[in-house]
């Protein structure tokens, strides 16, 4: 599945649970204050706005100085949510060799879901700009209120109107229907509206629900916050005293005379469960105070949600990657790192008898480069001495990796290159405390494919117990039962650009390149550059009957979470 759907699919199964236990909450509340559960229902409908990996991302800035904190057994799972993405490096390597297009089926569900977002804002658009002519073509009232209050031509129900400046709006000839008292009661519902800045968390909903038209949640979310927004405003004009008789009185002769406001972001006060409210009303439903435990159980809820996901970030992500290596028997058995003075070293890698890897100033961008097999390019994030201060690192492997290697006959591509760069990996985790993780980009390429005619290359036969290696020295490349993704690998450093096999040969061969190093204006058309020898592309047509075509490639860059100078040998 494309990472696009993926993170789709997670974010909405994340909300979905969110609304799911803020429902459990509710019916658990449901004799407390409705502005309690109003508060509740808003928060579930933000959560389609604030995905979990964005506050597990926020955690993961936090600087937390041990790696190796005991993490709660909740951790692995809140992480996972957070970072649906998260693969093995296996798998990433192969998804390498294929990039991800947009498909047909992709293209046309973004458009299903383009026209029905379009059409809900045309609609809330057309409704909106309605409530405003009634708005501008009305007259102010001389009532006594914080708000002002107009007179509107239209058959509309009393209701607010507008966001920040919001103006109270009643029907014109609403005083010949109404009693003083009734009017003040229906002005004090309004007012709670305008208090509780309930058309702005309307509108906010609004835009939750075009966004996320297809899922019914979202509707019934804003059914229960209609709901829970009217009986919050009738028990507040309760509590401030109003007659239960008149307050439901002038809500019946609001209903009998008015219609319905058209717009949900335009509060009302007809809304709702009409009979239930009325019956709460006329029964004068005392709002207990919540207990001790609810409010714990609801603080904790709370917690859960916001605290969670951003402490996983603080102690789970930057130690994410670090776990994902392996950390058993892949380790160095002596290693030293010791800082040099000179900046500028030129850096210097050596394989020597038995396994052992010595580096010369090179830095923490270069070894994180050589170990997870990217250029510099594309190790991002850290800070300046990353790329600046110079080592020397002297590494030994176990005894059974240098019985294998007494001659230090370690290739790119090989499973002893493979094990060499995961020592590696683990020795920076330990020693430089470093955390990163992977992420992918698309970006210009090549493509190693069969040329025209076949490929020319001479598979390994059955049996051929000779170490699988490819090596490039001077000018020629030599396979020794070797893999055309070894091949695409030691191509890729060579030319500065990746390069991934298409050839479809997935067996072990032995072929021979010899090419000109002289690259001159590289590409595929290149001709000979120095003499007697053809540039690469040409003389990978030539010799083993390949050639390198110009591609869109995905490929991985290492972002550095954390990193810390070396520790003491």
């Amino acid at each position: 599945m494309p990472a696009y759907w993926t993170a789709l699919a997670n974010h909405l199964w994340q909300s979905t649970l969110f609304a799911g236990t803020a429902a459990l909450l509710a019916f658990v509340l449901r004799r407390d204050s409705a502005r309690t559960r109003y508060l509740l229902w808003f928060a579930t409908s933000l959560k389609f706005l604030i995905p979990a990996s964005l506050l597990v991302g926020l955690g993961s800035q936090v600087e937390w100085r041990s790696l190796h904190a005991v993490v709660p057994p909740v951790a692995p799972a809140v992480a996972q949510i957070g970072r649906p993405f998260t693969v093995p490096d296996e798998v990433r390597v192969t998804e390498t060799l294929a990039p991800e297009k947009p498909t047909l089926l992709c293209y046309l569900l973004i458009g299903i879901w383009a026209v029905g977002c379009g059409i809900a804002c045309v609609r809330w658009g057309w409704l909106w700009r309605r409530m405003r002519i009634s708005a501008k073509r009305s007259a102010p009232l001389p009532i006594g209120c914080p708000v002002e209050v107009r007179s509107s031509p239209g058959l509309l129900e009393p209701g607010v109107f507008g966001i920040w400046r919001p103006v109270i709006l009643v029907p014109q000839g609403i005083a010949d229907r109404l009693s003083p008292h009734q009017i003040q009661a229906v002005l004090a519902h309004e007012m709670c509206h305008v208090n509780r800045r309930d058309n702005l968390t309307s509108a906010i909903h609004m835009a939750v629900s075009a966004a996320f038209w297809f899922h019914p949640l979202v509707w019934w979310i804003g059914a229960k916050l209609v709901e829970e927004r009217e009986v919050a405003c009738d028990e507040e004009v309760l509590r401030q005293g109003c007659a239960p008789e008149i307050y439901a009185e002038g809500i019946l002769k609001v209903c009998r005379f008015y219609l319905e406001s058209p717009l949900t972001c335009a509060s009302g006060v007809t809304g709702s469960n009409l009979e239930k409210r009325i019956e709460g009303i006329m029964t004068m439903r005392t709002v207990r105070a919540m207990s001790f435990t609810r409010r714990l159980l609801l603080a904790s809820a709370g917690v859960l949600a916001v605290a969670g996901p951003v402490a996983v970030g603080i102690v789970e992500v930057p130690s994410l990657r670090a776990q994902v290596q392996p950390h058993g028997p892949l380790r160095f058995e002596v290693a030293s790192i010791k800082p040099l003075k000179n900046e500028g070293a030129k850096g210097m890698l050596q394989i020597l008898p038995g396994g052992v890897l010595r580096m010369e100033g090179t830095t923490l961008k270069s070894l994180i480069s050589f170990s997870y097999d990217v250029p510099e390019s594309r190790v991002v994030g850290g800070a300046n001495w990353i790329g600046s201060e110079v080592y020397q690192l002297i590494a030994k492997p176990e005894r059974s990796e240098a019985e294998d290697n007494p001659r230090g006959a370690i290739a790119p591509g090989t499973p002893a290159w493979s094990r060499m760069q995961q020592r590696l990996q683990n020795l920076l985790a330990e020693r430089f405390q470093l955390a990163t993780h992977t992420t992918e980009r698309e970006v210009a390429g090549y493509a190693l494919v069969a040329a025209k005619g076949g490929a020319k290359v001479t598979a390994s036969p059955e049996g051929d117990q000779t170490p699988a290696g490819t090596m490039r020295n001077r000018g020629r490349i030599d396979g020794r039962n070797g893999t055309m993704v070894m091949l695409a690998t030691v191509l890729s450093n060579m030319l500065g650009s990746p390069v991934v096999d298409r050839t479809g040969l997935t067996g072990n061969y032995t072929y021979k390149l010899e090419y000109s190093q002289d690259f001159g204006p590289v590409g595929p058309d290149t001709g000979p550059v120095e003499e007697g020898r053809p540039s690469i592309f040409v003389a990978l047509q030539e010799q083993l009957g390949l050639k390198l075509e110009s591609s869109r490639v995905t490929v991985p860059s290492i972002v550095i979470d954390r990193a810390e100078r070396p520790s003491a040998n």
